[in-house]
């Protein structure tokens, strides 16, 4: 049975028939679809070297049967759909409150305290591939937010705590929550071997660098585009 396909069509029909009256953030079609591509990209490369070096894979039963590069065609689904999914979210809370933000003071500090953390981490723990790529990547954003894009940071830090909700519900599922296997599985030598339920604690900051990611370039193509959405 593909699961893993019923899950993301399951994730994208709600905000997909909101969508029919939030038409705010759709008009910006096509921003999103160049930024979500270009970050597409990016992690499908990741993710097919991980899928390649057996740092993470994928258990056929709960697919679809359509792999390419050793990935399920859901996994390439996964980056389209999800960034949807949540950026909506994001926008649709900044629509009910455009106001809403963290003081500057309050996140400058937390993004120091978690660059600092996560460097520290990857330094013990170099030898671990998913921990070790997975966090610098997110210093590396956190940097560039902290530098380019420090409002929308002060934004995202809010919103991405909503966003985490059906994040844990879909991430659960896929990773062994109420089946019988994971549907997606991790080699825990190449991570910290921490679980928050059944989501390797690394995956908050894969999910962090991967959507806001996504809301840098599509905010950032707005801009240029002139029609900017809060």
């Amino acid at each position: 049975m593909p699961v893993y396909l019923y899950l993301l069509l399951g994730s994208f029909i709600v905000p997909a028939l909101y969508s029919l009256f939030f038409q705010d953030f759709i008009k910006h079609w096509r921003s999103f679809l160049i930024s979500t591509t270009l970050v597409a990209i990016f992690f499908l490369i990741w993710d097919a070297w991980f899928t390649a070096t057996g740092v993470w894979g994928f258990n056929h039963d709960y697919c679809a049967g359509i792999f390419i590069l050793g990935m399920p065609i859901e996994e390439w689904l996964f980056f389209f759909i999800i960034p949807f999914c949540s950026l909506f979210l994001h926008h649709a809370i900044l629509f009910v409150n455009p106001n809403l933000a963290l003081p500057a003071k309050v996140s400058n500090a937390i993004t120091t305290l978690l660059i600092i953390l996560c460097s520290i981490i990857v330094a013990f723990n170099f030898t671990r591939d998913y921990t070790r790529v997975n966090l610098m990547v997110f210093v590396v954003v956190l940097l560039i937010a902290y530098r380019y894009a420090s409002e929308q940071l002060r934004q995202f830090y809010i919103t991405f705590l909503a966003i985490l909700v059906p994040f844990f519900i879909v991430n659960g599922v896929l990773t062994g929550a109420g089946v019988e296997s994971p549907i997606v599985w991790y080699n825990n030598e190449e991570n910290l071997g921490i679980r928050l339920y059944t989501i390797p604690v690394e995956d908050l900051a894969y999910a962090f660098s991967m959507l806001f990611g996504n809301l840098l370039i599509f905010n950032r193509l707005n801009q240029s585009w002139k029609k900017k959405l809060y």
